[in-house]
């Protein structure tokens, strides 16, 4: 039976792919993103390729108030939602503690853990209604080890690693999934996104090393929310062969 996907930050990197991935499954999407151009553009991309029914929702995960005005609303025959991607998050410089800036804490903060708490909470009292589901969480192996000028961005997926854990004790009797997938160097946007459209400095990220791709982390969820109702993949860290872990990477000359 084909599922409802409801897919956040669905507009570029691992959303996007994830988008593909379930639309080629001949899932139904709900699919969210700020940037309504390229939003549009997916749907109806999706729609030609896949012959699948898309539902574009356009707005920011900070925003209670809009999170709550689209999800809340969503139209009766949208509300059997099978699988949550909270995929929404971003990381806003790379300064240290003392000379950070305290906007980029706050858009972190706000899209990587308010924004995922809004939405989750639209979201789960649909999945009890129905007696199951599938939450899926993207954390970052930034949210399992401290490293030097990640400060917030790493309070921020520790958080989604805490917020995770405590979900999968709490809606176990719901019969609700929980899996939090914790990537290592992935090409999207978030490096340039990071340090604010300097491509020079993006493209430094990944210099010497074969990074994972969006397909790469769509690839594995897709294969967590496949299984059986019995088995849950409660937590997947993945990086790319020549990354370790967020202190050790090999790069090739």
């Amino acid at each position: 039976m084909n599922k409802t996907v409801l897919i956040t930050g669905a507009t570029s990197g691992i959303g996007e792919a994830c988008a593909k991935k379930y639309a080629a499954d001949g899932d139904r999407l709900i699919l969210t993103g700020r940037r309504a151009d390229r939003l549009n553009a997916l749907k109806t991309e999706l729609e030609k390729d896949f012959s699948t029914e898309i539902l574009a929702l356009i707005f920011d995960v900070q925003d209670k108030e809009a999170v709550d005005k689209n999800l809340g609303t969503l139209p009766t025959e949208w509300q059997k939602i099978d699988l949550l991607i909270n995929n929404a998050g971003l990381a806003a410089g790379k300064d240290s503690f003392e000379n950070a800036d305290i906007n980029d804490w706050e858009t972190m903060l706000n899209t990587n853990v308010h924004g995922l708490l809004y939405v989750s909470k639209q979201i789960i009292p649909l999945m009890i209604a129905n007696k199951k589901g599938h939450i899926v969480n993207i954390g970052s192996i930034a949210g399992k080890e401290v490293y030097e000028n990640g400060n917030v961005y790493c309070a921020s997926k520790f958080a989604v690693d805490a917020i995770s854990k405590s979900m999968r004790i709490d809606l176990l009797k719901h019969s609700i999934k929980v899996t939090c997938i914790h990537p290592g160097a992935v090409e999207t946007e978030f490096s340039l996104v990071r340090f604010k459209g300097d491509e020079n400095k993006a493209a430094a990220t990944y210099n010497g090393m074969v990074p994972l791709s969006g397909n790469d982390i769509a690839d594995s969820i897709f294969y967590c929310t496949q299984l059986p109702d019995h088995v849950c993949i409660n937590e997947l860290n993945i990086t790319p062969t020549q990354q370790a872990n967020a202190y050790y990477t090999h790069r090739s000359l």
